[in-house]
């Protein structure tokens, strides 16, 4: 009986497998504007972020688990290139040294091949509650890392619900942004040096409040607002009746649907792309979990103006949400140097690559 029911078992196992989509299905299904082509760039097991050194020919893949995996440019081989860490999700690239934002502290990597690890910054929060780290170089050379509040939520403490600053040598983390939920994605605009972040909007305040939004940082120690919002100009149950704090508070430049979950945002440097593209944002939305009806699990494109200022938002990759199905799950966006884009997949453990024009490489 034992062995009957371990095969039903196993069948059931192989019949969930077998009814998922394929990557090349789910490439089919996927909808770009005219002259984009969308190709399977690399498999991943959870690919998250992203970070390619140029000079290496790498591709750093970030993950919510123990690794971080390495994809040569050239062969699109992958590899792993670290492993028993604690949620190795941020990554950026400086120098010959890959740094790590782990849950609880930030490592610097060197990837001559020595693989030296030396602890930067050993004061993060060590929370898993939005445990996973982004982070990115800013203009001014420093390291910016993004620290989620430990909650839905709750009044954070000390780091929490914040982005700091830190010199690649260590030191004493600046905080630039409060008032954060959970911000993701981190990306300066090429022509102002200002940074833009995404920030995932509070859960359990119905399945459409609140917007989810996407911050500009215009001088450092800005207050976005939470936990008195929960996303936008929505306000939380839990500080409703609280008094709001003495100081402004930034509202969004952009607010998206609902729980649609934005993460990686990108601006684009490249030439492939027709020129209206230059120095628009991408950003992945991973789609909710929780909504009644699903939203998001696409890439958007942000329109700015000459002035560096976003001025509207709209579909630029759809097709991994089909009639209810979830074939992906967007998280990271970044550029290679021929100008194309690569978009990870942590639901199809895919690196996608977008090109346009006669440039895909299959």
């Amino acid at each position: 009986m034992k062995y009957r029911i371990l095969l039903l078992s196993l069948a059931l196992i192989g019949a969930s497998i077998s009814a998922g989509a394929s990557p090349e299905r789910t490439l089919q299904e996927l909808r770009l504007p005219r002259g984009f082509q969308a190709e399977i760039f690399a498999h991943v097991p959870g690919a998250r972020s992203l970070e390619v050194a140029a000079d290496m020919g790498t591709v750093f893949v970030g993950t919510r688990g123990s690794k971080v995996f390495s994809i040569d440019l050239r062969t699109r081989k992958t590899d792993v290139f670290l492993a028993g860490l604690r949620a190795a999700n941020g990554l950026a690239y400086r120098g010959g040294f890959l740094y790590v934002a782990e849950q609880h502290q930030v490592i610097r990597v060197s990837t001559d091949g020595s693989k030296d690890i030396q602890v930067v910054f050993d004061g993060l929060p060590d929370k898993s509650h939005h445990g996973w780290r982004y982070a990115t170089f800013g203009p001014d050379g420093r390291m910016y890392i993004s620290i989620g509040a430990p909650c839905n939520v709750c009044a954070p403490k000390g780091l929490e619900g914040t982005i700091i600053a830190l010199s690649p040598g260590g030191g004493k983390p600046e905080k630039v942004a409060m008032g954060v939920r959970n911000a993701v994605g981190l990306a300066f605009h090429p022509k102002t040096g200002q940074l833009f972040f995404t920030d995932n909007g509070a859960d359990n305040m119905g399945d459409d409040s609140p917007p989810d939004e996407l911050n500009q940082l215009e001088n450092a120690g800005q207050h976005f607002g939470f936990p008195w919002f929960g996303g936008g100009q929505d306000r939380t149950p839990q500080f409703a009746r609280r008094p709001l704090p003495d100081r402004k508070l930034s509202a969004p430049v952009i607010a998206f649907g609902a729980h649609v979950a934005p993460l990686g945002i990108h601006f684009y440097r490249g030439s492939m792309f027709p020129p209206e593209y230059q120095h628009d944002a991408f950003v992945a939305q991973h789609g909710s979990w929780n909504r009644s009806t699903p939203a998001g699990y696409r890439v958007v494109r942000v329109r700015f103006d000459q002035n560096g200022t976003a001025v509207s938002h709209e579909p630029f990759i759809e097709g991994w949400l089909n009639a209810g199905s979830k074939l992906g799950r967007p998280v990271d966006i970044a550029e290679l140097p021929d100008g194309s884009l690569l978009v990870s997949d942590n639901h199809g453990h895919l690196i996608w690559r977008i090109s346009y024009g006669n440039q895909s490489r299959k």
